[in-house]
């Protein structure tokens, strides 16, 4: 008696699943795209870091390495009103940064080219000073054009890991808010006292 009840059962509920699962892949096939404004969480690949980028994201990874990477860049960037937001980490090799004095090496990793590509005679320097995230030594550089648009950088040293972001904005509160958004989304799995 028991199966007689359990075959009539599933003989009607087996079509009304179907059916329930195809409205269901219709609704989705027929549903907008996300709004430009979503935004995505990017999760390391190990787990030590997450933050906030403007959707969608794409990931790259670099197969050079340079003098003291003991793994290749890996990068996410996306555009959010035509401003960049990127973002990438590369490990050193255990001890590169141990030996050094953090700080200085944030602030000459962190302005790198930049006063080169941003010269001060054209452009203003609104903020270049060493910052810390989680107790761990970082540099912050902002550099305004004289329209107003800014690119604001940001460096930090965790341990033997250099993170970077490179954002754009425009001279109005959105995108200004968007930028200011992504720089202070960042978190990590190590914190220093």
């Amino acid at each position: 008696m028991l199966t007689r009840r359990f075959v009539l059962l599933a003989s009607t509920a087996l079509p009304l699943a179907a059916a329930s699962a195809q409205t269901f892949a219709q609704t989705l096939a027929q549903a907008p795209a996300p709004p430009a404004e979503q935004w995505q969480t990017v999760v390391g690949p190990d787990l030590r870091f997450r933050l906030e980028m403007p959707a969608p994201v794409e990931k790259t990874t670099s197969g050079e390495k340079e003098k003291g990477h003991a793994s290749e860049r890996i990068a996410w960037a996306s555009k959010l009103d035509g401003e960049m937001f990127d973002f990438d980490f590369v490990d050193y090799q255990p001890g590169w940064f141990s030996d050094k004095d953090t700080k200085e090496m944030a602030r000459e990793l962190g302005r790198g080219e930049a006063e080169k590509a941003f010269r001060r005679d054209k452009f203003k320097y609104i903020r270049d000073e060493p910052i810390t995230l989680q107790g761990w030594d970082g540099y912050a550089l902002d550099i305004e054009d004289p329209e107003g648009s800014v690119v604001m950088m940001r460096t930090y040293i965790v341990k033997d890991r250099l993170y970077r972001f490179l954002v754009t904005a425009k001279a109005d509160d959105k995108t200004r808010a968007a930028a200011k958004r992504f720089l202070e989304s960042l978190r990590l799995a190590d914190t220093r006292s």
